[in-house]
């Protein structure tokens, strides 16, 4: 009986019982029978590549990488060896890193000189004879401890994953990742980026940090090619039956490719008018999701232009290893669907909350900015991740890598625990230091003890908030000895300096809190402006506290960033000669930066307060605060010198900038006073080319203490002493 009820039991693809739309052999092999199955795709890749059961145990030598830390080495460049746009960025973006050594004997991983990026042997920036090439490399070694990049691999008809040459030991950082063919723990999953995409800083995501974007016309968008043949066409093919025309936009063409018309059907013509009709980036801006479905290979730019329009991505791209899905939680920021169960997606997003909806656009925001608006920040997250490998009990957390300021920007090697940072405390009820190191930076060249800095010394002890103070003696001759020095109720520590201005900057163990107060031997600050200082840091610990300020525009006659310090209502710096500060941020001074840039500030010797406000602004995309100063500590007039009056333009595209001064530039005492203002220009557009934008931001904000300069009795104010 079970035998005659097996025969008996319909077949699904027997056209006398059900007629099938498509035959049998387009349903296995999506309209090209030339295909291979994921299995067979599979064993093709197995038999590909010897390292295809690669791991980071197996198939890396850590031992390179404890001497001299994680560095990276990019062989010299051949002679006649064509390199496309992008991987040329891609090599820049190593070359100018901190990462980067010149030398192959310090080196932990290593990059290869030969474009790798377009394996599509149909593509005239193919490169052939890779394999001869790189045996013929020293430092090959069957690929141990390197680093391939690739964008586009495999051709027509199948876009297999083949590179054309036997990686062997090669960490493959790869887009359109295959999860079948994906090592993890080994291969790293990179973006579909286009050539035009920026090297540094990149375009700001379209929606604004802590803000609530307006309710958007539409629901769910898709305007793009329809496959009418072969692999990804079943999915475009598809995207046609969710279109309702109101709230639910989903436009193809067929007018792509060379013999389009060959193979256009009854849709064709009606499906390219109404693809006219609408425009592609008013969509993006107007949409709350974005269907992102597979093109010929797994992945597509639309991903990331997603990404940026605040768009929610709808992943229809089965079998995709995610863009570094190792570090990010995708699941907050896209909604991942199955190419099987298209006609669900409207229902889906439909039911989604509007609050989660919020979150998954500012999330989408996040990652934009942190990883992927520029080609820098792809492959310094690539080679981060990696980094993490070599040492697992002092890698970030998947929380670092998914909440602000991301993951690039938290150094493990400072710590691992959340609240050694000044960015988690309100999120994660930690509190900030309730003392504080002044850390005051001495350059006499008297060898003795000036009169200012014993009046700085024996204001800061009186502070009840005082922990311990710090001298760093940047001078000739030899610090006084220790009974020349004021006795205080706080601990008074005396460091050596190299004489540098970035020395001011970096991570000496001596200082002991999170908070710092940066001091000049020659500040003038009452104990009283301490406290409250130090009292307002504390509620904004991730920000730069002080008194002086100065503030950045830009001129457009001139075609640069302008720098001021003339006393207005615009702020954007904050001068470390008197201000309080996160430890972290001498970590990551010393740490983060490239060589160059602190070079830079050593060389131009007036710059290094300059830098530290754009890296916090980098950070934190937030100004500083400047608190109640009394007017006696006005700079001298050699630190006001100003730039010549012109009226404020438009900064280059995707930055903003607080307008030029208008009142009549104050007179500068002499040529010192005009050259270290003009060096201190340069060292501001030097570093806006660096980051590729300007971090500054610009606020009107000052904070007072409470009743300040009302006309009350003294009594019942708390720093009487600031309004003198």
């Amino acid at each position: 009986r079970k035998a005659e009820a097996r025969r008996s039991w319909p077949r699904w693809t027997d056209r006398s019982l059900l007629k099938s739309f498509v035959d049998p052999e387009e349903l296995q092999r999506d309209g090209d029978p030339s295909l291979l199955s994921p299995r067979e795709r599979r064993a093709a890749w197995l038999s590909a590549y010897r390292g295809s059961r690669c791991r980071m145990e197996t198939c890396f030598d850590f031992s390179r990488c404890e001497k001299h830390g994680f560095k990276v080495f990019t062989y010299p460049q051949e002679r006649g060896q064509p390199v496309s746009e992008t991987y040329g960025k891609i090599l820049s973006s190593i070359e100018r890193s901190r990462y980067h050594t010149a030398s192959p004997e310090e080196a932990c991983l290593f990059i290869l000189s030969i474009d790798t990026l377009d394996r599509d042997h149909l593509s005239g920036q193919y490169i052939r004879n890779v394999d001869e090439k790189i045996r013929g490399f020293p430092l090959w070694n069957g690929g141990r401890n390197h680093l391939i990049f690739n964008l586009y691999s495999g051709t027509w008809p199948d876009y297999a994953g083949d590179l054309g040459f036997d990686i062997g030991q090669a960490i493959l950082a790869k887009a359109s990742f295959d999860t079948e063919s994906f090592r993890p723990g080994f291969d790293i999953s990179i973006p579909l980026f286009s050539k035009e995409h920026p090297q540094r800083g990149g375009d700001r995501g379209w929606l604004y940090q802590d803000s609530v974007p307006p309710k958007k016309k539409y629901l769910l968008v898709f305007k793009g090619k329809r496959y009418l043949t072969g692999i990804g066409s079943g999915t475009r093919n598809a995207l046609h039956h969710i279109h309702n025309g109101k709230d639910i936009i989903s436009l193809t063409t067929c007018k792509h490719g060379k013999d389009w018309e060959k193979h256009k059907d009854t849709r064709c013509d009606k499906d390219n008018i109404d693809y006219e009709r609408f425009d592609y980036q008013e969509l993006l801006h107007n949409s709350t999701f974005c269907v992102v479905p597979r093109g010929r290979r797994l992945g597509s730019f639309r991903f990331l232009e997603a990404l940026q329009a605040a768009c929610i991505p709808v992943l229809l791209s089965d079998g995709w290893e995610l863009p570094f899905a190792e570090a990010i939680d995708w699941g907050k920021a896209a909604v991942v669907g199955s190419e099987r169960l298209l006609l669900q997606i409207p229902s889906a997003v439909r039911c989604i909350h509007p609050e989660r909806v919020l979150a998954f656009q500012q999330q989408t925001q996040f990652l934009w900015d942190a990883y992927f608006s520029s080609v820098d920040k792809i492959v310094h997250t690539t080679l981060e991740i990696i980094k993490d490998r070599l040492s697992p009990h002092r890698s970030r957390s998947r929380l670092l890598w998914n909440a602000l300021p991301g993951g690039l920007l938290v150094l493990p090697d400072f710590s691992t625990h959340l609240g050694d940072f000044p960015f988690y405390y309100l999120q994660h009820g930690y509190s900030s230091s309730k003392k504080f190191t002044a850390f005051i930076r001495a350059v006499s060249q008297a060898g003795s003890l000036s009169q200012p800095i014993l009046r700085l010394i024996q204001a800061v002890s009186g502070s009840q908030y005082c922990g311990q103070i710090v001298v760093l003696w940047s001078c000739e001759k030899p610090p006084p000895p220790s009974g020349k020095w004021p006795q205080t109720t706080v601990p008074l520590t005396i460091i050596q300096g190299r004489r540098q201005l970035s020395d001011r900057f970096f991570p000496f163990e001596a200082i002991q809190t999170d908070a710092v107060l940066s001091l000049d031997e020659d500040t003038s600050l009452s104990t009283s402006e301490v406290d409250f200082a130090f009292l307002v840091w504390r509620s904004f610990p991730e920000r730069i506290v002080g008194f002086s300020t100065q503030s950045h525009f830009w001129d457009p006659e001139q075609g640069r960033w302008g720098y001021t310090s003339r006393w207005t209502n615009e702020l954007s710096i904050v001068l470390t000669a008197a201000a309080f500060y996160h430890r972290y941020y001498h970590s990551l001074f010393t740490e983060y930066l490239p060589a160059g840039l602190r070079q830079l500030v050593d060389g131009l010797a007036a710059c290094e307060d300059i830098l530290m406000n754009v890296l916090v602004a980098a950070v934190t995309k937030l100004p500083p605060i400047k608190v109640t100063q009394r007017k006696l500590h006005k700079e001298v007039a050699a630190q006001q010198a100003e730039c010549r009056d012109g009226a404020a333009g438009t900064p280059p595209p995707g930055q903003r900038s607080p307008s030029a001064p208008h009142s009549a530039p104050a007179k500068v005492k002499g040529t010192a006073g005009s050259r270290r203002f003009s060096q201190r220009q340069d060292c501001l557009n030097q570093l806006a080319d660096w980051f590729g934008y300007m971090p500054l931001v610009s606020s009107q904000l000052r904070l007072d203490p409470v009743l300040f300069k009302d006309q009350v009795s003294v009594l019942r104010k708390k720093y009487p002493s600031l309004e003198k």
